[in-house]
């Protein structure tokens, strides 16, 4: 028997002020447009706490403002160091905010990823009561199903779905097999975007974290350490310590791809408004979809959030990354794919039942060996990298940007070992290369 759940609004105490996490008009100049953008965040930030004057805060620029670096931001902050945030585009433009933001404690065990994945499911457990998670970004447990859907059933005719207790009963199409991988107290779900901002407002507000919007063209070395980023247009920043959470851009970056190789997974995703959304129950779907007319099996992907949409996502393909994330658009037959489905799985997720609220695709960075970079960067001191972290860039943020900030404040990473992750496990050479 399930449960109706009325979708929650998700509204914080805290507005989000937009204006912190939206690119710059392209009929602007960088040079004038970053000013403005700065003094926006400087007025909507508290003031910094008091610092002992016989002692600086450590300078620290975080490159990238997806869900990586703005954990590393966040936590950085948070220790007492002054952190300046650079982001190419707009705050969780792309896979931050365009992921499922599925969370799992015990998926990644008997693997590499299993201490990290354990430490940052729980620390998302603390940040969401930290941060009021259920109402500010749809933090909410979920159960996890496991669901076989044949397609060609729904094509009989006079077809009608068996009937199966284990089914949440919006899943009326031809689904079967139902097994829960997961429990209310093993996976979780938060709305990423929301997350990724709600964190770096937080940031802002509390621990004076600035942020600029501008593209990285270099990280300045001098006698083995780092001393500054420059930005396209000349601009400079001074730091003594930066952290390069470039996500799948990584591989566009010289001085991280003359060292390892990161390529973009491109996954397609759609976000649907159901009319009747207080139908749709929180159990998150992990299918087996097998086509009409046989084929391979596909293994889509399911998630009702408390704001009453659903998000779907699946299709994915190893592909060029562009240049520029707004540029990053959804293949058309594999957003169809995905609507067939969504009316498939169920008659809520139809057309004629459920608005189209987004059709999208985000690139997923993902390393030759599966597993992220997480450390500093050999020969270059006080140069760390964060990325590689595939489809667990959500489930893994918070844990990674605490353990960097370990490794940049203290030297060591305590809250999880990220030695494995260690760039140094390339130093006899960058992986990838045939």
């Amino acid at each position: 028997m399930t449960v109706k759940q009325t979708p929650l609004p998700l509204t914080s105490k805290r507005q989000l002020p937009l204006s912190l996490f939206l690119r710059p008009p392209r009929n602007c100049s960088k040079t004038r447009t970053t000013p403005k953008i700065n003094t926006l965040i400087r007025c909507s930030s508290s003031p910094s706490p008091p610092m002992d004057h016989q002692h600086q805060a450590k300078r620290v620029v975080v490159c990238g403002g997806g869900v990586i670096g703005v954990c590393a931001a966040y936590f950085l902050a948070k220790k007492g160091a002054a952190v300046t945030l650079v982001e190419k585009s707009s705050v969780a433009c792309a896979a931050s905010g365009k992921a499922g933001g599925f969370l799992a404690l015990d998926w990644c065990d008997g693997g590499s990823l299993a201490p990290l994945a354990r430490a940052s499911f729980n620390l998302h457990r603390s940040l969401a009561e930290e941060l009021n998670g259920p109402e500010s970004y749809g933090y909410r447990p979920v159960t996890t199903l496991s669901v076989t859907v044949t397609e060609s059933e729904a094509h009989q005719s006079g077809f009608k779905p068996v009937e199966n207790h284990r089914l949440p009963s919006w899943i009326d199409g031809p689904a079967g097999s139902p097994r829960e991988i997961g429990s209310t107290q093993t996976t979780a779900q938060v709305q990423p975007q929301l997350f990724t901002r709600t964190l770096l407002s937080t940031a802002i507000e509390k621990y004076g974290v600035e942020v600029v919007i501008g593209k990285l063209e270099q990280v300045q070395v001098e006698g083995g350490r780092v001393g500054s980023v420059v930005l396209e247009g000349g601009r400079v920043i001074e730091s003594d310590s930066v952290v390069l959470a470039l996500g799948p851009w990584s591989g566009k970056f010289q001085l991280l791809a003359s060292l390892f190789s990161v390529y973009g997974l491109k996954a397609h995703s759609i976000v649907l408004e159901p009319r009747e959304s207080g139908a749709i129950t929180p159990h998150a779907l992990f299918l087996s979809y097998l086509p009409s007319g046989g084929g391979k099996a596909m293994d889509p992907e399911v998630y009702p959030r408390p704001t009453g949409e659903v998000y779907l996502c699946g299709m994915s393909s190893r592909e060029e990354v562009p240049d520029d994330p707004e540029q990053v658009t959804g293949n058309p037959e594999a957003i169809s794919v995905l609507k067939r489905v969504a009316r498939t799985v169920s008659s809520h997720l139809s057309e004629e039942k459920a608005g189209v609220k987004a059709e999208q695709a985000c690139f997923l960075p993902c390393t030759e060996d599966g597993n992220p970079v997480i450390g500093e960067i050999p020969g270059v001191k006080g140069c760390y990298v964060a990325t590689g972290h595939s489809c667990w860039g959500i489930l893994n943020g918070p844990a990674t940007g605490a353990a960097i900030a370990e490794l940049v404040m203290d030297g060591r990473a305590t809250i999880v070992d990220v030695s494995r992750f260690s760039p140094a496990r390339f130093a006899g050479g960058r992986t990838g290369r045939r």
